[in-house]
Parts: structure tokens; sequence; C-alpha cells
């Protein structure tokens, strides 16, 4: 039965594209097939995977209006067992095409679309753009849990609330089955104390929601690395580009865990 996953946080630059992209491609590199839904208008997952907005005709957002199928938009990646369903700019238009319509459940949109080929899937990643919209509140409407990416810098906890708040929302009138899977700290720099002062507060509030690295009993953390900022521009995952970086083995142990090892 498949899983799905989405990556949020209504603040921007949190890594939740890096984290989307890289957790597939660490669960896919450990044979499982895996779908990553590009939700953000901004591409930028698209791209990451080395696709340019050229390269296809249709994405999300035909399927979101719904003139294709999600499982007529899929495209292949560089990465066996890695599918990823395309954005592009014109997803900005969904709000207004769905306000301008008649269409009742407006957040189920995405997880109706879904239920036709989730079970094709191990896994679906779902990247949510940086804001409370629309195709945020489908892409938690349609998931089973949700991962939370938060920088270790100033202003990492600023509108928290606000989401768990919305989750909390969409867990009683729309998606019940919907869980926290995770906090995920990410620009973690050991060398920087306000990075170790964010994670501390992560750990005091939501110690238990905290991914934990049972091989040496060590919490999750995603490090500055440069290899990590690097892959987007080359098109690939961080794993085909620098397997062994500290970026590419952090969410390989990432995705060891979400896997139960």
């Amino acid at each position: 039965m498949s899983e799905i996953i989405t990556i949020a946080n209504q603040k921007g630059g949190v890594g939740k594209t890096t984290t989307a992209v890289n957790l597939a491609a660490s669960l896919a590199l450990e044979n499982r097939k895996v779908l990553i839904i590009d939700a953000d208008p901004q591409a930028n997952a698209t791209t990451s995977l080395g696709y340019s907005r050229n390269d296809y005709e249709y994405n999300i957002y035909h399927v979101m209006i719904g003139t294709k199928k999600l499982s007529e938009i899929i495209l292949k990646t560089g990465v066996d067992n890695l599918y990823l369903a395309p954005s592009n700019i014109g997803l900005v238009g969904v709000e207004k095409e769905f306000y301008n319509s008649k269409a009742k459940q407006r957040e189920l949109v995405l997880k109706e679309k879904l239920d036709e080929i989730k079970n094709d899937f191990d896994f679906v990643i779902i990247d949510s753009p940086p804001a409370l919209g629309p195709m945020t509140i489908n892409a938690l409407s349609a998931a089973n849990s949700v991962i939370i990416p938060i920088q270790c810098e100033f202003f990492a906890l600023e509108g928290l609330a606000q989401l768990l708040n919305t989750i909390r929302l969409i867990r009683k009138t729309i998606n019940p089955k919907l869980s926290i899977k995770g906090f995920l700290p990410t620009m973690y720099s050991k060398q920087n104390n306000l990075s170790k002062q964010v994670f501390a507060d992560l750990s005091h509030h939501f110690r238990n929601k905290l991914f934990k690295d049972e091989g040496n009993s060590s919490f999750i953390v995603i490090p500055r690395n440069v290899k990590l900022a690097e892959s987007p521009s080359f098109g690939k995952p961080v794993v085909l580009y620098d397997s062994k970086s500290s970026g590419s083995m952090a969410y390989q142990s990432l995705a060891k865990v979400i896997l139960g090892r």
C-alpha cells in the first residue's frame, strides 16, 4: 500500500524542495518505486530533477483543472524507480480556477487524482508551495503524513503555530488520518551557535517528533552542505551528484528511518 508524504512549511527557503527531491531519490535507491509531485508553481523540484519548462507539455496544473489524468503527465527521472509529476508557473492559476468554478470539495481534488494511481507506487512525496493556499491544503488533504523542515536559523519557528493549526483543522474536517511524521532540522551548522540554539529549542518542544538515527543514537539533521546546494543546478539529487557528501548521507539516513530500519 502506498504511503503519501507531504513536505510542508509556509515559510520559504527552509529546504522543502531539497527534502522532497532527496528523500524521494533516497527511497528510490532503496528499491522503492517513488513518485514526487511538484505542487509548487516555482517548479524547483522539476528543475532539480533535470527538466526545464520546455521539456514537457502538461503538468500538475492540467491535472488539477481536470484536463489531464495524473498518469498522463508522469515523467521518468535519471534515478531508477523515481518518477516526477512536473509543475509550471501556470499552477498559480489554480486558485482562480477553483474559486471561479462551482466544484465542491476543492480541497480534495489532488486526493481524488492520486487515488487513481497511488497503488502503482510505494511512496508518493508531495512538494508543497511556501504558503497555506489551495495547493498546500490539497497536498495535506491527500497525505497520510507530513514532514516539516525547519531551518536552524533566525525566525525558524515563525509561523509554525499557524501551520500546526492548519494541520489540526484538516485532521478534524477533511483528513482524519493525517499525522505529523516529524520535524526535520535543516541548514544546520555545528560551528554556528544560532544553529545549536534553534536545534535545542526544537528538541525541547518537539523531541518525540524528531527523526532519530538508531544506528548512532542521534537525531537526524540536514547540514549546510555545498553539494546539496550545487546538485539542483546539475539537475540531479545529491545522492547522484555526490553520494558520500554529508547532505546525501543525512537524507539516506532519513530514508532508512522512514523505512523502519
